[in-house]
């Protein structure tokens, strides 16, 4: 893919100052390290490397990057890296995609409290699948699945949500056999729907008891319980959205889609359009009618703050996995699931392969370009550095 002609990392160098002495008191630490780490990605700040061709010697500088998780260029090395290692886990079955959105009502109680309320929308996502697929009235077994969050929409707007990969099917209680899902049909959407919303409001119920939650702002008078409870009320009154998707045809679409949801971040920067008279406009696609692609424009000051919105907070995991492919049984869980569908393991697939590390084509002659010496950025701002000469050892 070619690079685009505009990057959020533009859009803050040019107009990033502005915005934090404009809005330096409601900024955390968080939000305006990642706007640091986009900004000095793939520049002199973050120092380099000298990298020098293996067939005809030309040199080159290469800029180091930041590896921010919220940084649009970051992303590609360790999506592949994180595809390889999953596909060694995939089953030879259809599988499903659910995703399980939280309504706009909660939407600053949750920026208010994004860990409690993100790690909460998990917990009660994985309880509802896994018993209702537990229950024999459904499926009667033990699943599997992949969940992502992703806590925006197309618009930048604070939309947070849980994307949960499922293999159509799940291990008998007794790990005896496979139970095979429907071709068609995974799990009642409305009986996931209702559990969901009862398990999250009752799990805010207890974050309020033990007196976790925290309110500012315009949210102040729900440290009231009268009204936070007259607020829970309001949130029953609502059906929760909880869509499933049509399943997948195989496994190698299960990883086509997931390079997609993984490791994205708010907005990439092929969506960007144009940065003019201190606005922005990108793309979006438009679901309330018909995902038609549509451009929005907004100043820059209200496209960083809405970029802001979905920093997560310091070592929050995004992506998790859960019943046989939970962490600590999945290795043995899978063998079992594997034996059961007589599965031959999956070879990888050379599409998500991880390329080898530190190693792109010389411009001249295609070669393999190699690191031959280390830079600081020291080095680089005052020049030390010497193209075409032999690679400091010391």
């Amino acid at each position: 893919m070619n690079r685009p002609p505009l990057e959020v990392a533009d859009i803050i160098r040019a107009a990033g100052d502005g915005f934090i002495g404009r809005n330096e008191r409601h900024l955390a630490w968080p939000q305006l390290k990642v706007l640091q780490a986009i900004r000095n990605c793939r520049t002199q700040a973050l120092g380099g490397h000298l990298d020098r061709c293996s067939g005809c010697g030309h040199e080159a500088i290469s800029y180091n990057s930041c590896r921010n998780r919220h940084c649009p260029k970051c992303q590609t090395n360790a999506r592949e890296q994180w595809l390889a290692k999953r596909s060694q886990d995939l089953l030879p079955v259809p599988y499903f995609h659910v995703v399980f959105t939280l309504p706009h009502d909660l939407s600053g109680l949750a920026l208010q409290n994004k860990k409690l309320v993100y790690d909460l929308l998990f917990r009660a996502t994985t309880e509802t699948l896994t018993e209702i697929a537990a229950d024999p009235k459904h499926l009667g077994a033990k699943i599997g699945f992949l969940a992502v969050l992703h806590t925006w929409g197309q618009n930048l707007q604070h939309h947070p949500h849980l994307h949960c990969v499922i293999p159509a099917g799940g291990l008998a209680p007794d790990h005896a056999g496979w139970i095979r899902a429907p071709a068609s049909f995974f799990l009642p959407v409305r009986v996931l729907s209702k559990v969901f919303r009862g398990k999250f409001v009752d799990g805010l119920k207890r974050l309020f008891q033990a007196k976790k939650l925290g309110f500012h702002g315009a949210l102040r008078s729900l440290a009231d319980s009268q009204q936070f409870r007259k607020f829970l009320r309001q949130l029953f009154r609502k059906d929760w959205v909880v869509y499933a998707k049509r399943p997948f045809r195989g496994p190698e679409h299960v990883l086509q889609y997931l390079a997609r949801y993984t490791h994205r971040v708010a907005i990439s920067n092929h969506r960007l359009i144009a940065f003019e008279d201190g606005k922005v406009s990108f793309r979006y696609k438009d679901y309330a009618h018909d995902s038609k692609k549509r451009k929005m424009t907004v100043s820059a000051d209200e496209f960083l703050r809405r970029f802001l919105l979905h920093v997560l907070p310091r070592g929050f995991v995004r992506i998790r996995h859960f019943g046989f492919l939970a962490n600590r049984s999945r290795a043995q869980l899978v063998t079992i699931c594997r034996r059961l569908l007589t599965f031959v393991p999956l070879a990888r697939s050379p599409t998500v392969v991880a390329p080898p590390p530190r190693q792109w084509p010389c411009p001249n002659c295609g070669a393999a370009m190699i690191i031959v010496e280390k830079l600081t950025p020291r080095n680089i701002r005052f020049g030390a550095i010497r193209l075409n000469g032999p690679p400091d050892t010391s």
